[in-house]
């Protein structure tokens, strides 16, 4: 297992930028967001050099999909992820493309937005599953799996989409601070369900929204909705050995919350693994 960070939380200029950025924050170990390198922002050899010289462990890569609209849940719901079907082409070669990008920096792992999962049977959900497959299969041939975010859509729906998928290159990215952001359910339940396909963490926390259908707020992890000692006790029990990447989106660049963050990991003990010397296992973080 590896505690890292999220490559966009610390909203880095460049590779030099993110590795004086994970390293400020004690760490050692990124999620790398990989559409700067595929879209040529970033340079793909000198970013691997700059962090391979400062001792940084490329662990997993991000895809982004086309036209993605978080202004409000209603518009996220039509735009996110896969979805809208006229920007699918696009986005299903930006997964060939990522796919060998992350071939060739050794990771095997990217995670992205799915979008909103219909529940029920019918033409979306349909469309949605082969969608999802063929997403699956390009990354595949690349020797990459798959990490669906969760969040939008409730635990017993994803869980009902990944059996229906049934690719063993599907599984998912547990993100227990959009289970309350999107108002789907609690995050230790979520877990319970979702632990056979679970292939990495986002360690994030939010409150939930005081009025339905509107977003919760995301708050430093620790001070928020998710119970991080039942949370973290079931995942060393069901997911042994899963990375840890401390995600951070509405105070992107904050270091401090990074920092908070991973102390908040290391003090809370998981099955198998007692809490590191310091803070007391369950205290809150700043």
């Amino acid at each position: 297992m590896q505690i890292g960070v999220c490559s966009w939380s610390l909203r880095p200029n460049g590779p030099a930028d993110l590795a004086q950025r994970v390293r400020a924050c004690g760490l050692d170990a990124v999620q790398l967001a990989l559409d700067p390198l595929r879209t040529g922002d970033w340079d793909e050899r000198l970013t691997v050099a700059v962090l391979r010289d400062a001792g940084i462990d490329l662990r997993s890569g991000m895809m982004a999909t086309r036209g993605e609209d978080y202004s409000t849940l209603d518009s996220i719901r039509r735009t996110g992820g896969l979805r809208p079907g006229e920007h699918w082409e696009e986005n299903l070669a930006a997964a060939a493309e990522d796919a060998a990008l992350a071939r060739r920096l050794g990771i095997n792992l990217v995670t992205f937005h799915a979008g909103f999962l219909p529940h029920g049977a019918g033409a979306e959900r349909r469309t949605m599953i082969e969608r999802l497959r063929r997403i699956a299969d390009v990354l595949a041939r690349h020797g990459v799996r798959v990490g669906l975010e969760t969040g939008q859509e409730t635990a017993d729906t994803l869980v009902g989409v990944l059996r229906e998928v049934d690719h063993p290159g599907v599984g998912v990215n547990f993100d227990p601070g959009n289970m309350i952001l999107y108002g789907m359910g609690d995050p230790v339940d979520a877990l319970r369900a979702l632990a056979p396909w679970v292939r990495q963490v986002h360690v994030k926390d939010a409150v939930p929204a005081a009025t339905p259908g509107r977003w919760g707020t995301e708050v430093r992890a620790g001070t928020g909705a998710v119970d991080w000692p039942a949370f973290f006790a079931l995942l060393g029990e069901r997911c042994p050995g899963v990375d840890l990447f401390i995600e951070r989106e509405a105070c992107m660049g904050t270091t401090a919350d990074i920092i908070a963050a991973a102390e908040l990991i290391r003090a809370t003990p998981r099955a198998g693994r007692p809490a590191s010397p310091g803070r007391a296992p369950g205290t809150r973080a700043g």
